[in-house]
């Protein structure tokens, strides 16, 4: 098995290391809030655009992202996760001690993880935020460009469920227009009414079809059933959806990419 082949098993839960070594991880902060009062630079996730650097841009995978928050910046620099110690001063963020996974990602673009993992490394950088974009700047000239990252939609999103279910057959797709919410409960298919109002959802009955799997499929579905026939509080966070029941049934899934 050659280097690359074995760097590839790595999991995303793989040892961190130095960023320039390799790089980086999930979600990110700062120590004393914003670039200015209305305009924050913290608790918001960005989504990296693009990077320049020697006079020359390179664009952004899919999934690359920064949050900065409570001391810490963290992300995805597009295959590997990133993390670092964070304070912003006035329009400065300073990142430290930045260590990142060490992973080799099929159809990812490891030259701009490099260029991306130099200018997070241990350094400051100026920020600049104007509405919804946001421009990083090392004192070396590169140019990190973000715009913050929109919530996936309730409705129209296909959701895939991830808690309890793991294997990404169950999903949900709530219909604005019909007032219905339909897809999979990881064996047998299922639609009900669903009305969104002020923060909840409420849902009808379920109608399903009528087939056996195996116990671990069927087990998942009594879960998810339960989310049927009564109120649910909901909240969408970026890619994710949590619903939970009056009843204390919760359920999270992920926006289909």
């Amino acid at each position: 098995m050659d280097r690359q082949k074995q760097r590839m098993t790595l999991t995303a839960a793989a040892m961190l290391v130095p960023l320039m070594a390799a790089c980086g991880s999930e979600k990110a902060d700062s120590g004393s809030g914003s670039v200015g009062a209305d305009k924050p630079v913290t608790g918001v996730r960005w989504s990296v655009d693009s990077v320049t650097a020697d006079g020359r841009t390179q664009k952004a995978p899919t999934g690359a992202h920064v949050t900065i928050d409570k001391g810490r910046a963290e992300g995805s620099l597009g295959c590997n996760n990133f993390s670092a110690e964070a304070t912003v001063d006035g329009d400065r963020i300073r990142l430290g001690k930045t260590r990142s996974t060490e992973m080799a990602c099929e159809n990812k673009p490891m030259e701009f993880e490099t260029t991306l993992a130099r200018a997070f490394s241990d350094q400051e950088l100026k920020a600049k935020v104007d509405d919804d974009r946001l421009t990083l700047t090392t004192d070396g000239g590169d140019t990190v460009h973000l715009t913050k990252a929109k919530d996936a939609p309730l409705a129209g999103t296909r959701w895939t469920v991830t808690t309890p279910n793991a294997d990404g057959r169950a999903h949900l797709t709530f219909d604005e227009r019909k007032g219905t919410v339909s897809g999979s409960l990881g064996c047998n298919k299922v639609n009900a009414k669903a009305t969104v109002r002020d923060g909840h959802i409420t849902l009808g009955p379920p109608a399903t079809t009528r087939m056996m799997c195996e116990d671990s499929l069927m087990t998942g579905e009594k879960t998810l059933l339960r989310l049927f026939d009564g109120r649910l509080t909901y909240g969408v966070d970026h890619q994710t959806l949590t619903l939970t029941s009056e009843n204390g049934t919760s359920v999270r899934a992920v926006a289909e990419r």
